[in-house]
């Protein structure tokens, strides 16, 4: 999936005004997820997003490598709490918002990521997190 056709599904799942906001949520939701997954994991999502996101995986997962995290460990430990403000301190809107924005990306995310690559980012959350991921990829599976 293209940069522009991602931004475009972040801007009307999420009902964001315009480009700009829904770039702005991306980032901030893929920067913020970034820090809770695995660097390594953090690294074959990034491989399969648009450069300019998957730049911001990089990123995290090479200041966690830098910081010491080995690739295998589970990234930053935070639950649904602090991923809601972080994400709210980069897109500079509300939590409550930013939860909002959070699962229009994440189902995004979710079209644009080979399904194994979604199901090993899903194991690699927390529940309180995994609840914003879509459920029709399971829901397809089973019926």
């Amino acid at each position: 999936m293209h940069h522009d056709e991602m931004i475009g599904k972040v801007q009307m799942l999420a009902h964001l005004p315009d480009r700009g906001s829904a770039e702005r949520a991306a980032h901030a939701v893929v920067s913020t997820l970034s820090e809770r997954l695995p660097s390594g994991l953090a690294r074959h999502v990034a491989a399969q997003l648009p450069p300019d996101m998957g730049a911001a995986m990089r990123e995290a997962a090479d200041a966690a490598d830098a910081a010491g995290a080995d690739s295998g460990t589970a990234g930053e430990r935070f639950g649904l709490t602090a991923f809601a403000g972080r994400i709210a301190d980069r897109a500079g809107t509300d939590e409550d918002t930013a939860l909002e924005e959070a699962a229009a990306v994440l189902e995004v995310l979710d079209a644009a990521l080979a399904p194994e690559l979604t199901e090993r980012m899903a194991g690699a959350l927390p529940a309180d997190i995994r609840v914003l991921l879509p459920t029709e990829r399971a829901t397809e599976e089973l019926g």
